[in-house]
């Protein structure tokens, strides 16, 4: 997740922007940049890799700049009045991570410099258009086409450029832009991703977390979804998109470092748990922009002819990210008709399975260096098939030891329980599944279209969420704290939602929990039941509700209570179950996605009125890297 710092005040900002990024390493990132006012021009210093290799880079620009000087160059102001200056944390997005795709970005001129967090959907058709009007497109992604369009439409006015480029942006962003010609200013926007401003004595800030400048003021104000923010030395306005000017309070808060990095919320995982539309935002990015089909990028030798002629597909997974193998079995076997196999990681070398040329093994890892996963994989390429890691950590031994990668992009993820890194494998699994079909012809370009269309509408959906309000979970999870026993049913695709919820309540609650395909419940588990057992039951559209429904009705029949995650809308599920938890409507193959974050939340409000420490649950680490 990128990390955005600006500053505009008296003192030196270089200083001040490091110091920023520094305090959003914990958003994880591969590449970092600083762009600060110096006399009449911008210096831009990018570098990939950690700040250590930005500080470096900074320290040999401004020897180069000493040496230009010695030798009767133009000598560049020490310390501009006002300082002026933004920085960034890159997590690729579009395009590979290298210097010229890092940030901050820049116009053709060296003019206009900006900072982006999320992602621009309609880059490409502006891309075009700038360049048939002369711009210079020096770097691979979405990001550079604000520079070239806010300096497009700077004719001295950066605040009302930047207006003017906000309402040819179609996405999912926050950006701040400086301009040579405007010291003193920035002029940032939001939509949907978050940004928030620190007001000081005289200087300003900006950032896309409050630890970014939480050492130099308490003072905070928050801008909200779609709104411009114009920052001077003096001052900080507010402007709707149309230019209406906006009052925002100014709080003060009173936080630790540990509190200001969980952004006020009160653990890491509940912080993640509300960050999976940007994480599902992310992980979409580039790769739907067309619409009509989905670019995976470099797969490096998992190529368009492999994918067109694997004769199945083999996952191999552990814990959470078995979870999301199963559900990518779903989609992929319903989108593009290929076979697909599931195999627990750490039993899958032992018992000399079957695999080959001609077969596509994804290794699934958020940290890329789970040991049981990493060994099937390399079962799997001693045997002659291709393997494809989809991981989220850059650099992990997954991607060393793999044909070709998808990284999910989630950012770091520091609570134990994986919460946004899950939502972030299943979206993957799907546009794999798209790509599939597409590159199969296994989907009805119609079908195509608007499945890519739901799949872009995804993080909207979550968001939608989140604001409409899921405060019924709270209420369900105090009623339910002090049971010893929890079942979780489901069927067909919301059989891995079952498992994952189960999973969850496991890991951070401690209590006794058990998920089933609603059909085998019959089959032994029925057993358990009576009234002091909460059932929860993954109850989202589907071709199998009727099922669903049905075993309801065999759960109240013996007395258990029944919370049931359903899609918005469905009256039916209200009379069967005791309390109904309500997901947005989408494609049905996509419902999943939504419906794991209310039993992320069920776990996470029973766990913490248990008392317990979510973020560390106990016995467990983040990452398995033994047998």
């Amino acid at each position: 997740m990128c990390g955005i710092v600006g500053y505009v005040g008296p003192r030196q900002a270089r200083p001040l922007l490091l110091a920023g990024l520094e305090k959003l390493e914990y958003r994880g990132y591969d590449s970092a940049g600083i762009s600060v006012l110096e006399g009449e021009r911008i210096d831009a210093v990018r570098a990939v890799g950690n700040l250590s290799a930005l500080r470096g880079a900074i320290e040999s620009s401004r020897a180069s700049h000493e040496s230009e000087r010695g030798a009767g160059g133009v000598a560049v102001a020490e310390r501009p009045q006002p300082g002026t200056g933004i920085g960034h944390t890159r997590w690729a997005t579009h395009g590979a991570v290298t210097e010229e795709n890092a940030h901050p970005h820049f116009d053709t001129t060296d003019r206009v410099h900006i900072v982006v967090n999320g992602i621009v959907e309609n880059y490409i058709a502006l891309k075009r258009r700038l360049v048939a009007e002369g711009a210079q497109f020096t770097s691979e992604t979405d990001a550079e086409v604000i520079a070239h369009l806010v300096a497009h439409y700077d004719q001295g006015d950066l605040v009302e450029a930047v207006r003017r480029a906000y309402h040819d942006l179609r996405g999912h962003y926050a950006f701040v832009a400086m301009s040579a010609d405007q010291p003193g200013l920035l002029v940032g926007a939001r939509k949907e991703c978050p940004l928030v401003i620190g007001r000081g004595e005289g200087e300003q800030f900006v950032g896309s977390a409050i630890p970014a400048f939480l050492r130099h003021t308490r003072h905070v104000q928050y801008i909200e979804n779609e709104e411009i923010v114009v920052l001077r030395p003096d001052r900080v306005e507010f402007f709707t998109p149309e230019g209406a000017p906006i009052e925002r309070e100014v709080v003060q808060i009173d936080w630790d470092t540990e509190t200001a990095e969980k952004q006020g919320f009160e653990t890491f995982m509940l912080k993640e748990i509300h960050e999976q539309a940007d994480a599902v935002a992310e992980t979409i990015g580039e790769r739907a922009a067309r619409g009509v089909g989905i670019d995976l990028g470099d797969l490096g030798a998992i190529d368009d002819e492999l994918l067109r002629t694997a004769r199945r597909v083999v996952i191999v997974a552990c814990g959470t990210s078995y979870h999301a193998g199963l559900i990518g079995r779903y989609a992929i076997e319903e989108f593009s008709r290929v076979p697909v196999e599931v195999e627990i990681a750490s039993e899958y070398r032992y018992r000399n399975p079957v695999v080959g040329p001609g077969d596509l093994v994804i290794g699934i890892s958020q940290s890329g260096e789970t040991a049981d996963t990493l060994a099937a994989m390399r079962t799997a390429r001693k045997r002659g098939a291709k393997v494809l890691a989809i991981t989220n950590i850059m650099g992990s031994q997954a991607t060393r030891e793999s044909d070709g990668v998808l990284y999910t992009r989630a950012g770091l993820e520091i609570g134990v329980a994986a919460t946004k890194t899950f939502v972030s494998q299943v979206v993957a699994l799907y546009l794999l599944a798209l790509r599939l079909a597409e590159l199969r012809g296994t989907l009805d370009g119609q079908v195509l279209w608007e499945t890519i269309g739901e799949v872009k509408r995804l993080p909207h959906r979550i968001t939608e969420m989140f604001e409409r309000g899921l405060a019924g979970v709270e209420v369900i999870a105090e009623r339910v704290s002090d049971a010893d026993f929890f079942l979780y049913l489901g069927r067909h695709v919301g059989l891995p939602v079952a498992l994952e919820g189960a999973l969850k309540l496991k890991e951070i609650s401690y209590i006794a929990t058990d998920a089933y395909a609603a059909g085998e419940m019959k089959h032994g588990p029925i057993a358990l039941l009576d009234k002091s057992t909460p059932v929860v039951v993954v109850a989202t559209e589907s071709p199998v509700l009727e099922k669903v429904i049905s075993n309801i009705q065999e759960v109240r029949a013996r007395g258990a209570s029944v919370i049931a995650v359903a899609t918005e809308g469905d009256t039916e599920i209200a009379q069967h179950a005791d309390q109904v938890i309500e997901v947005p409507r989408t494609q049905w193959m996509l419902a999943p996605l939504l419906a794991v974050i209310p039993l992320q939340l069920l776990a996470y409000y029973i766990a913490r009125r248990r008392g317990l420490n979510v973020d560390q649950p106990r016995n467990l680490a983040k990452t398995v890297t033994v047998e």
